[in-house]
């Protein structure tokens, strides 16, 4: 039987060294890699890779004609999807710094291990596969929707209310009106702003700053710039943010947080389009498109009056809700699989295999800190790893779902007191149920919410496995009889 080809598309070596390429392909075809296209002359690489796919290419940094680095950047540019692990001789940080800014995935140093080679080179291939089907997902959800899906690349999401925002996002990117972001914590609301900067087809940077806690003087400053003496120590002139981002997008962060004097220098900047720098006895123009965001409730401040009614009025000329993490369940096993693809890459460890409680057991948790709290709960994990299948420790202690022994429930139980004084109390039909009654539909829900985990539905409900095998016993025997 002729031998499996692996991987379907070929991987391409490319040195000048013909030793290199006989040892670095006889340890690949070693271990199943066996696809594989050498190439000596760097010359005929890119004549290769218009002339047929490849999986991956591993390239030398030091060759004559044409160098590693001017194939690098021409392979990012013209072949964005196909992964490149570089290798040189040259063992500075420097270098491999530089190569990982321009689009390199990993960096070997010569004399390459052989195996390290392979294990460097499934790891390529595995994140060129996860990156594909992360492409095939989105253009299945987005393509029939959206004209520019590839704008949101750096949203994963299989939500319909996000792909709802997507669309609201594309509607209005090519207006100049300002764009008011809301939503909790770590949800994603400055990756939702350069999405929108990305279609509005301005030539202009993407320049963010968060205003939370800065005083007037520092706000002024660091948006409108100064002149020369316009304090102590400013002995020349200050270019601001705002000028930066000319015809393009400025992004202020945390609106919600800026202090009230500066609010009015900001309607005015909204109003007119100009601006004082510090010092200056002359406005300013500006073009700038200004996206704000905050996680704080804009009219329950108006009512303090500790933000402005006119400025708010101003900022929502557009307005973009993104919604937690909780009331999008379907996002959390795609954005927690690839966090592991993720911290595994950035920590030089073998993807770790998830085990099948992992996503029921993320998706029954509030995840207040919603996206960026799901990666850093990943990339805990994943540093704790060591192989095998993912502990559900290290998750468990985040989300408060440890096991609970007979000795612990009496204390669970306790600790309930919002509960139990009414701040967050069911509410129930007219006619009361018996506690018989509530206890089966409390059962019922927390082994729906564990997807049938019976493990994780003991945890929901505060009480141990055993206590909950006992209770499904007893239905069983009851329903039985």
């Amino acid at each position: 039987m002729k031998a499996a080809i692996f991987p379907s598309h070929p991987v391409l070596l490319v040195d000048d060294e013909e030793q290199f390429l006989a040892s670095a392909s006889f340890a690949l075809r070693s271990e199943g890699i066996s696809n594989l296209v050498l190439c000596q002359d760097s010359r005929k690489v890119l004549d290769l890779l218009s002339a047929e796919k490849y999986s991956l290419v591993v390239l030398d940094l030091v060759m004559p004609h044409v160098t590693g680095q001017e194939l690098l950047a021409a392979m990012v540019e013209g072949w964005p999807q196909v992964p490149v692990v570089v290798t040189t001789a040259l063992n500075e940080v420097e270098t491999a710094v530089e190569c990982m800014k321009a689009g390199a995935i990993d960096y070997l140093v010569k004399p390459v291990d052989a195996t390290r080679l392979v294990t460097t080179v499934r790891r390529a291939l595995e994140y060129g596969e996860v990156r594909k089907e992360n492409d095939l997902l989105k253009h299945y959800l987005l393509s029939d929707k959206l004209e520019h899906p590839e704008a949101f690349r750096e949203v994963i999401t299989a939500s319909g209310a996000m792909r709802s925002i997507f669309q609201y996002v594309e509607a209005i990117a090519r207006t100049s009106l300002p764009v008011l972001i809301t939503g909790e914590t770590g949800v994603g609301k400055e990756l939702i702003a350069r999405a929108l900067h990305r279609l509005s087809g301005r030539s202009g940077e993407f320049v963010a700053v968060n205003v939370a806690g800065v005083d007037d003087t520092l706000f002024s400053d660091t948006l409108f710039g100064h002149r020369r003496g316009a304090f102590t120590g400013a002995d020349r002139d200050r270019k601001g943010l705002i000028e930066q981002a000319q015809n393009g997008t400025l992004f202020l962060d945390e609106i919600g947080d800026l202090r009230p004097e500066s609010q009015v220098k900001l309607l005015r900047l909204l109003a007119e389009g100009k601006y004082y720098p510090l010092g200056a006895d002359m406005p300013k123009l500006s073009d700038a498109r200004i996206v704000v965001a905050t996680h704080r409730d804009l009219r329950a401040l108006q009512q303090t009056g500790s933000f402005r009614k006119d400025l708010f009025y101003r900022l929502q000329a557009h307005h973009v809700h993104i919604p937690p993490l909780r009331e999008r369940p379907e996002d959390i096993p795609i954005l927690a699989a690839h966090f592991l693809e993720a911290a595994a890459r950035t920590l030089g460890k073998k993807p770790p295999t998830a085990p099948k409680e992992l996503f029921p057991l993320l998706q029954s948790y509030p995840f207040p800190g919603n996206v960026r709290e799901l990666e850093a709960m990943v990339f805990d994990a994943v540093s704790r790893h060591k192989g095998g299948t993912l502990s559900l420790e290290t998750f468990k202690d985040r989300t408060g779902r440890k096991e609970k022994s007979a000795k612990d429930e009496g204390r669970c139980r306790e600790s309930d007191s919002k509960i139990e004084n009414g701040q967050h109390a069911p509410t129930f039909p007219a006619n009361l149920p018996t506690l018989k009654q509530a206890e089966r539909a409390l059962i019922r829900e927390a082994l729906r919410r564990a997807q049938g985990n019976q493990t994780l539905a003991a945890s929901l409900l505060g009480i141990s496995r055993r206590a909950l095998n006992n209770r499904l016993s007893r239905e069983r025997r009851r329903t039985r009889e």
